[in-house]
């Protein structure tokens, strides 16, 4: 493998001092919710590795995953491209195109073989042998085998890749597929989410740059660290759920309050991502924040789920989550019923007092 700069020697060659360069592994262990003993680890792989070769592919999308991608704050995309991983390919943010573009992509290849990464950004469509998203001349099918076949890891970014996405709808006409049903011999990350928060895309790759390995996966082959949680679990409108305190109507009243918006849609209490705790443009807000329920964008076959506004029926969660319909009213009759236990108690209380306070009959005599 031809020797590639590390980390840190890109980072003084740029004037970085190493007090600041010792602040940002603080801050990346910070981001990836590793104590501070994993900071001179962090450090020492910055140091000592060579910076990762990635090349990064585009099938059927939008291209919001690279959108969200150059919005990281927390590292910086530029840090993360121009320092932290070798980019030398990605037909969407190079400036070679055409056959100078191709021909990078090849020169990776050979050069790195069992060394690089492969991003996916979208996924390949099977019918018409792949004739509906074509790449170079050639069916991105057939880009993205090759392209995965000598690479350490593929890392599929979003819910395209991940799962289909929208280009996978029913009827799905031009047989849209995720990349891990058509590559199945290499290690896959899943990124999901439309698009996947930008922290978290460049937070997958500092790990892999830092421990040399995948980080921990779920059962769906998603980064533990940013998918082990519900939105639900930490979203701040979580106490106005807990209390039957919903929205309505858009724009009524509760709405205006800041109350839950499940029974306007929000998949919140089922979708597994990190947008309640990191939150977008550097952690500014989220889409709850701004009004909007969750639309479940990080879950697999969220776009056939029928309607966003549809709100999802019979949880069956520990506590009030069981109905929400009746939680409002559970809630009251909680209320309820310690307002008159509590004055039970109180005229209990009264009672006795007062006969501990009247005098006997003796002392009366």
């Amino acid at each position: 493998m031809s020797q590639i700069e590390t980390f840190y020697e890109v980072m003084r060659s740029q004037g970085i001092t190493r007090r600041s360069f010792m602040k940002y592994c603080s801050l990346t262990a910070a981001a990836l919710g590793l104590g501070p003993a994993f900071v001179p680890k962090i450090a020492h792989a910055m140091e000592t590795k060579p910076r990762t070769p990635v090349i990064w592919v585009h099938g059927l999308e939008c291209t919001c995953c690279s959108e969200s991608f150059i919005r990281s704050a927390h590292p910086l995309a530029k840090d993360v491209v121009l320092s932290m991983i070798s980019l030398d390919y990605d037909d969407t943010l190079m400036a070679a195109a055409g056959h100078q573009a191709e021909a990078a992509l090849e020169e990776t290849i050979q050069k790195y073989k069992g060394n690089y990464i492969l991003a996916v950004e979208g996924n390949p469509p099977l019918a018409e042998d792949g004739m509906f998203c074509i790449s170079g001349g050639k069916p991105f099918l057939e880009k993205l085998k090759y392209a995965a076949k000598d690479a350490k890891a593929v890392i599929s970014w979003g819910a395209c890749a991940s799962y289909g996405c929208v280009q996978a709808a029913k009827p799905n006409p031009t047989q849209a597929t995720p990349v891990h049903k058509v590559i199945t011999d290499k290690p896959i990350i899943k990124v999901p989410g439309c698009p996947p928060i930008a922290e978290v895309m460049t937070g997958v790759i500092t790990y892999m740059l830092t421990f040399d390995r995948l980080p921990e996966l779920d059962r769906q082959g998603r980064p533990a660290m940013f998918y082990s949680q519900r939105i639900h679990d930490k979203c701040y409108r979580r106490p106005h759920f807990d209390a039957g305190q919903f929205v309505e109507t858009w724009d009524d009243e509760y709405a205006r309050k800041g109350y839950c918006l499940y029974k306007m849609g929000c998949k919140g209490p089922t979708t597994y991502n990190a947008c309640s705790t990191v939150r977008w443009n550097e952690g500014t807000s989220f889409p709850i924040q701004s009004g909007h329920g969750c639309i479940g964008c990080s879950e697999d076959g969220f776009w056939d789920q029928g309607s966003f506004y549809d709100r999802v029926t019979d949880l069956t969660q520990f506590g009030v989550e069981s109905n929400a319909d009746q939680v409002g009213m559970a809630a009251a009759g909680v209320v309820g019923g310690g307002i008159a236990l509590h004055a039970a108690v109180s005229a209990l209380k009264s009672a006795q007092k007062k006969t501990q306070d009247a005098p006997t009959q003796n002392e009366e005599a």
